[in-house]
């Protein structure tokens, strides 16, 4: 668990900046750099393939699965084998956050983004590592909020609502480039583009909006909470009324 009298120091904020690096994606891609990517050097499975006979002999072959799964899979079985799957992306994402840890990545983010993350969404700064992991990663956002959870370093109030904002369009940036972004290339008859928007103003929607439904998560809790504190408190009346 982190000591949190323990000081800031260069190193700490050296620490922050190769975690938000590491972390966000910035170096997904083939060059030297993508060692420093988490995900690259999460890696994948390899594929799966099968033998099929093209010219009578079996020597050609056919893909049949994209990941480790197989083809067909059903039921509690094949959910065991998807669950196998995260194994490596948490305890990879954990391993690494131990490592932060220890040089002070979290203490530099508690002091420098709990001003902004407060009055943001009402959590400490020591979630922006997960905030910034969660953006292409939803295994390792949550892997990594649990930790912070389990160590006393969020509140239960505190990990709801960051789980909010994570939930509203999950790996954000992975899953945007990956899939969305291919429509912003799409061209009508006449050669105009299909999608009058941008890529970034699209991004900057959903990032938005997660905060929006943090924010409307807390909404909710502070009425739910209160109408609980009015039950409780009516109860201990009326305990008391019986008592007399």
């Amino acid at each position: 668990m982190t000591d949190k009298t323990r000081s800031v120091s260069i190193g700490s904020y050296l620490a922050l900046a190769f975690a938000v690096v590491f972390f966000s994606g910035l170096l997904q891609s083939g060059e030297w750099y993508g060692v420093f990517d988490f995900t690259t050097l999460n890696g994948s499975f390899g594929t799966m393939v099968q033998s099929v006979s093209e010219n009578g002999n079996g020597d050609g072959i056919k893909t049949a699965m994209t990941d480790m799964r197989g083809k067909g899979g059903n039921g509690a079985r094949d959910g065991f084998l998807f669950a196998l799957t995260l194994i490596p992306t948490v305890m990879f994402a954990l391993g690494m956050i131990n490592v932060l840890e220890h040089y002070g990545a979290l203490e530099a983010a508690r002091k420098l983004l709990t001003p902004l993350l407060r009055p943001l969404m009402g959590i400490p700064g020591n979630t922006g590592l997960a905030l910034i992991a969660s953006l292409q990663s939803t295994d390792a956002g949550a892997a990594m909020t649990r930790q912070l959870k389990d160590e006393g370093l969020i509140t239960k109030r505190e990990t709801d609502v960051f789980t909010m904002f994570q939930f509203s369009a999950g790996a954000t940036i992975v899953n945007f480039f990956s899939s969305g972004a291919v429509l912003f290339t799409l061209t009508l008859a006449d050669g105009s583009p299909a999608v009058s928007s941008s890529i970034g103003l699209a991004v900057i929607v959903m990032f938005a909006f997660k905060f929006v439904g943090a924010n409307l998560f807390r909404v909710y809790l502070n009425m739910s909470e209160g109408k609980q504190t009015d039950n409780n408190t009516q109860q201990t009346l009326n305990t008391q009324e019986q008592a007399k």
